[in-house]
């Protein structure tokens, strides 16, 4: 877990932020938010809004008494109370790539496998740099459907000692991945009293909660598990084309399901989600690690401390197809915007390809490179007498050099940051070594890191146990 003690770089005004209130408010109000699911609806009906159909007519005041319920920052435990992460404030927690159905080795593209998902929970355990393997790292297409859940859990809990994040495919799956946390950490009261997993709630936007995710998000937040409510908007196409009303829709659709979340567990914990960037308009395609993602990220960090909550968004994004230098500034160009904003929560920190669809074992690499220099770089500095070194110079003096100085002889291991993948060799020394570019040197940094990789250790019984939960449901889910 990182803390950043940087400052926040704010972009919006206060005659902004106010315009955008009035604007939220007035989507909650006279558009309304869908909820496809009875017990929501009935929720809200009883909290005295207003219920059309499917549709929920929010009072922004009733909207914000519930946001002021959820707790502005809290702890999640990891099996390794090491690896315990903290949630807002200054704190910044990373995980790995969600979702890809694909994965990308070299030059090879093909479907995600569950030996992949491993390989990737193994890379995760192996950077300390990651808080967590993240949930979904890449979709094992090679597994039933139905029980696949069941497998990803386990490998999520006995291959890293860190978080993890649970599947919120369905609720049954919701349900799996908690009494699968309630067998880890000892019982479900142990989970309830502090957190075990972090999970996923997208919106349909525009302005609809799907029927799927509020059955994860009623079992979650009955637990007492932190749900990221997270608007998934690409302006032009789940929004309008303009930042302004992409950010008055993501207020709304984040805070209508937060709101939903106290209402079915007051100060069950909560995070206003962002997934915000845009359309190329020429092809339709999504496009990542664009300026307008980047503002908007900026302005989400602003607005989710302005309502006092903790916040996800960020990542390593990007639209290239492989891990060439468009992935690189793409990437940055959304994580440079991540780290300035402090979000606390950062998905698709290393591995994300081509829009998403794709994990990239050498693209995890890059973004682990990447991290770690953004880590570095957004660590304050320490200025004190040592730190300013006056003695090194009165032991060098005028016209000298600092090479064998007694203050860099003490720090020279450690004075600045070590590249993992970055290569500074001259260009005789590089050819010598076969003139290797990033890609081909990332590859081999995360072949030697699974070759290397040893599985942190857990208790024989409680495996034993998770095992036996996963064969019976496993059974009892047809598969």
């Amino acid at each position: 877990m990182f803390t950043n003690g940087m400052p926040r770089y704010e972009v919006l005004s206060q005659d902004a932020m106010a315009t955008l209130d009035t604007g939220w408010r007035k989507l909650m109000t006279e558009i309304g938010v869908e909820f496809l699911d009875e017990r929501a609806l009935e929720l809200f009906r009883q909290a005295g809004q207003k219920v059309e159909d499917n549709t929920v007519f929010l009072d922004p005041d009733f909207v914000l008494e519930q946001v002021a319920k959820a707790p502005r920052e809290f702890d999640v435990q990891a099996r390794n109370p090491a690896n315990n992460v903290h949630i807002g404030g200054d704190s910044m927690a990373f995980g790995a790539v969600y979702g890809p159905p694909f994965v990308r080795q070299g030059d090879v593209r093909r479907d995600a496998t569950m030996d992949d998902f491993r390989n990737f929970t193994k890379l995760a355990q192996s950077f300390s740099v990651l808080d967590s393997a993240g949930g979904v790292i890449c979709e094992p297409n090679d597994t039933p459907l139905d029980s696949r859940h069941l497998d990803m859990t386990y490998a999520l809990q006995t291959l890293t000692d860190k978080i993890y994040m649970g599947n919120v495919v369905s609720g049954v799956n919701a349900a799996d991945t908690i009494a699968m946390g309630s067998i880890l950490f000892g019982g479900r009261d142990k989970i309830e009293e502090t957190p075990a997993s972090i999970s996923l709630i997208n919106c349909n936007s525009p302005l609809r909660w799907d029927d799927r995710m509020l059955e994860a998000q009623f079992e979650y937040s009955s637990a007492g598990q932190p749900v990221v409510l997270t608007p998934f908007i690409l302006m032009g196409a789940m929004s309008p084309v303009t930042i302004p009303a992409a950010l008055v829709q993501q207020i709304t659709e984040a805070l209508s399901g937060i709101a939903l979340s106290q209402l079915i567990r007051p100060g069950t914990p909560v995070i206003f989600g962002s997934f915000l960037s845009n359309i190329d308009m020429q092809s339709g395609s999504p496009t990542f690690g664009t300026p307008e993602s980047g503002i908007g990220l900026l302005c989400t960090g602003q607005i989710a401390r302005h309502f006092g909550l903790p916040f996800r968004t960020g990542g390593g994004l990007t639209s290239s197809q492989v891990p060439d230098a468009q992935a690189g500034y793409e990437a940055l160009m959304t994580m440079l915007p991540t780290f300035l904003a402090g979000a606390n929560w950062v998905m698709h920190s290393a591995g994300w390809l081509e829009g998403g669809l794709v994990a990239g074992y050498e693209k995890f690499i890059v973004d682990i490179e990447i991290l770690q220099m953004m880590q570095a770089e957004f660590t304050p500095l320490e200025i004190t007498e040592e730190s300013m070194a006056f003695g090194a110079h009165e032991e060098v003096g005028h016209g000298g050099h600092f090479l064998g100085a007694a203050h860099t002889m003490e720090r020279f291991r450690t004075c600045f940051y070590r590249p993992l993948l970055s290569s500074s060799e001259n260009y005789e020394r590089w050819m010598r070594g076969g003139g290797i570019d990033a890609a081909h040197r990332a590859e081999k940094i995360y072949q030697d890191t699974l070759e290397a990789y040893e599985p942190p250790p857990l208790d024989d019984a409680i495996r034993q146990e998770l095992e036996e939960y996963v064969i019976r449901r496993r059974k009892e889910l047809g598969d």
